[in-house]
């Protein structure tokens, strides 16, 4: 369990911090048979989905006994926990859903299972085929800014919060960051691997998997990236969809538009989690990082991580992008919402400078023609302490980026 001090408002039991995901997560319940969570390991799945529903019975298809159970007798499983249920980690058996199909057709009450479950491409084919318009389906990230800040001992300074990244398990158990994450990868590679995609040399799957995280926050080059590993471009491409299955890393889309034909389609790469790149890059402390060549894609990617969390935990999904353009003027992150889009560049310098203001205006001018004449809300995140409000964009400290609002 995640331990703090409960505020007085929580609806969580005593000794587990309140995650952003709850309230969606009980509206899903009331409408829906099934509701489906998944996120990356670790990310506190199990640990929401108990809390909110504690009156569920619960079980996990982890243990092989639970599998072959599910797996050789899935009617008897259902009868046994079909009245309401927490079924964790639901991708290892994957032929159950089509029996939970039948199952909630005859009883279709809202919140019956919650379904919680790690690695998403065998998972959401599975979901697809058995479970469409019977299931929500929900995401959950690694902690936001704002969740991390409920633990007892939060990091208070930049360097720290991108180093030890946002898995709750880091500061819930007390655990060095650079051992737990070194844990968690041969872990993801050793058996998560294993069971999306047959690799057999899992040595190169590691060259791959560092040598992507050097490319956070970068344009994908996929022929480039597999050139520099060894290995063609079809299993560049293939091992990059084992990534995104495993909530490891993420193309974040360019944004289209009116102008398509002068802008770059090509979309970036980024790590959901910027304590696991700094692992996987060999940045041993917070220090290293101070100096690192890579600080400045790090934070980027840190931002939009912070950004994408805001939205799915929110239920949202798809949104947010990027803008580059063939002349070379690019913003970091464009979040549309209802009202306006909002750009985004992030800069992780502790000092504003005037430099930073301008792509924003270029942007600005251009939106019009871009985006058919929603306002643009111009926004600096920066590496510093101090809020400002200038005429060319909003400066938002690094501290401060859970209160922009990008939905």
């Amino acid at each position: 369990m995640i331990q703090l001090t409960n505020s007085p408002n929580s609806d969580y039991p005593a000794g587990v911090i309140p995650r952003l995901l709850q309230p969606k997560l009980r509206s899903a319940a009331r409408h829906f048979p099934v509701v489906t969570v998944t996120g990356p390991r670790q990310s506190g799945k199990t640990t929401l989905c108990r809390a909110t529903f504690p009156r569920h019975a619960y079980v996990s298809l982890e243990p092989p006994d639970a599998r072959d159970f599910a797996r050789t007798d899935p009617r008897g499983f259902l009868r046994q926990y079909g009245a309401a249920a927490v079924i964790d980690e639901v991708q290892r058996v994957p032929e159950l859903l089509s029996y939970l199909q039948g199952e909630v057709d005859i009883d279709p009450a809202p919140g019956r299972f919650i379904l919680t479950g790690s690695a998403n491409i065998g998972l959401l084919q599975a979901v697809t085929q058995s479970l469409a318009g019977r299931t929500a389906l929900l995401n959950l990230l690694p902690c936001s800014l704002a969740e991390l800040r409920e633990f007892p001992a939060p990091p208070t300074d930049l360097l720290t919060t991108l180093w030890s990244g946002s898995y709750p398990a880091v500061f819930d158990r007390g655990i060095p960051p650079d051992e737990w994450f070194a844990s968690y990868v041969a872990t993801y590679v050793e058996r998560d691997v294993r069971q999306i995609l047959n690799i057999g040399d899992l040595s190169t799957f590691q060259t791959f998997l560092r040598l992507a995280a050097g490319r956070t926050g970068q344009l994908l080059n996929l022929s480039q990236l597999g050139a520099d590993t060894g290995i063609n471009h079809n299993t560049a491409r293939a091992w990059l969809s084992v990534l995104e299955a495993g909530f490891i890393a993420y193309r974040l889309p360019a944004l289209r538009s009116n102008l398509g034909k002068r802008l770059v389609a090509t979309p970036k790469l980024h790590s959901y989690d910027a304590g696991l790149v700094c692992s996987l890059l060999g940045i041993r402390s917070p220090q290293q990082l101070e100096t690192h060549p890579l600080r400045g894609a790090i934070f980027e990617t840190w931002v939009a991580g912070e950004i994408l969390k805001a939205r799915l935990h929110r239920g949202l999904s798809g949104g947010v992008f990027f803008y580059r353009d063939r002349k070379g003027l690019e913003v970091d992150l464009i979040a549309e919402t209802g009202e306006a889009i909002v750009a985004i560049e992030a800069k992780s310098g502790r000092t504003v400078a005037t430099d930073f203001f301008d792509a924003l205006e270029r942007f600005a001018a251009r939106h019009g023609t871009v985006e058919g004449g929603r306002a643009v809300r111009r926004v600096v995140v920066y590496g510093g302490d101090e809020p400002q409000r200038r005429r060319e964009a909003t400066v938002v400290p690094w501290f401060g980026l859970d209160t922009l609002r990008v939905w």
